[in-house]
């Protein structure tokens, strides 16, 4: 397979720093049939946590974190690659936005049987070069 880039949106909530906080966002999002692309969560400040949500479909993401009395940021903008497993993978697309001169912010990325999986956030003027250096 090979890669494929896309423009995804993203969205965050914040909650507590406490055990089974996420878990309450995720079974609600489950309950509403919202399905994540990616997910990303890590402490903040305030003993405030940060879920990082990639939905599928942004729209029902907002309309079930409304009816759950979840507080969505704005929409924001990442970049999703998808392609087969093999080493370097990650450093074919980080070294594509060096060429272009773009700074990635932050980064995550898995790997399964079925290939990998790696978002990317850039500066918000840094975006639209982003993604021309990868083909989005």
């Amino acid at each position: 397979m090979a890669d494929r880039c896309r423009r995804v949106d993203y969205f965050y909530v914040e909650v507590p720093d406490q055990p089974g906080q996420g878990a309450q966002v995720f079974s609600k999002l489950k309950e509403a049939g919202v399905n994540l692309l990616a997910f990303t969560a890590f402490p903040t400040s305030g003993n405030k946590a940060q879920l990082d949500l990639v939905p599928e479909n942004s729209d029902a993401l907002i309309k079930a974190a409304k009816s759950a009395g979840l507080n969505l940021s704005p929409k924001k903008q990442a970049l999703f690659v998808q392609g087969s497993d093999r080493v370097g993978a990650a450093a074919e697309c980080f070294k594509k936005l060096a060429d272009a001169k773009i700074n990635v912010r932050a980064g995550n990325a898995c790997s399964s049987e079925r290939g990998f999986g790696l978002i990317l956030w850039v500066k918000p003027e840094s975006f639209e070069a982003a993604a021309k250096a990868l083909g989005a």
